[in-house]
């Protein structure tokens, strides 16, 4: 089976992407409203891709009825955001995030969730979670009029204290249990994981020294 892009419309490509690039890291991402109120929404279009400066990316579209959505103006108009991680105590905080708030109803305040302040900007963070990375607006693409992805330089990492080893610079993979995002409402646990030894590529030819 294939599909050429141009003979898929947008709702079924998304399907197959959806179906297929799996599981997903969720960004979790704090704004702060024109008045004050916080804003939480998750996206799973997300990931890290550089360390120097960090960076992370997430792409965020209109509502299907076309509104624009709060993260979207919100970071348009702070230039910032926080990127908070979710675990599995945090999960269906998460999911009901995801639902249609008024932009004067902040999703931290309804759902019960604490904030802490940031350092480095004003949007302040979820206290809870694992880890999350406080962000200033690197560069934004316009991919269409519906769609923006969103660059963020991270300047100040939080991480909960009992998953880090400082000294190692190691997580406690045995008490950190992200989840992942997969399709439509469904995700997955993490906590099942396998190691494998470092790859070596094939031996050097001895003779060829």
């Amino acid at each position: 089976m294939q599909y050429a892009v141009n003979d898929v419309n947008h709702h079924d490509r998304y399907k197959i992407l959806t179906a297929f690039v799996l599981p997903r890291p969720i960004a979790w991402v704090t704004t702060l409203g024109p008045t004050g109120v916080v804003n939480a929404a998750p996206f799973s279009f997300f990931n890290v891709f550089a360390e120097d400066p960090p960076l992370v990316m997430f792409a965020i579209n209109k509502r299907p009825d076309g509104r624009i959505k709060d993260t979207w103006t919100n970071i348009e108009r702070e230039k910032e955001f926080v990127v908070n991680l979710t675990d599995e105590p945090l999960a269906k905080a998460m999911h009901e995030s995801s639902g249609d708030f008024p932009p004067e109803v902040g999703e931290p305040g309804y759902l019960g969730l604490k904030l802490a302040p940031s350092v480095e900007i004003r949007t302040p963070r979820l206290a809870d979670a694992p880890w999350a990375m406080e962000c200033r607006t690197w560069q934004v693409i316009n991919v269409k009029d519906d769609r923006q992805l969103v660059i963020g330089e991270g300047l100040r990492f939080h991480i909960r204290d009992e998953l880090w080893d400082p000294k190692a610079m190691r997580v406690h993979m045995d008490k950190y249990r992200p989840v992942g995002r997969m399709f439509a409402d469904r995700y997955c646990y993490t906590n099942d994981r396998f190691e494998l030894p470092a790859a070596k590529g094939p031996a050097k030819d001895k003779a060829a020294d």
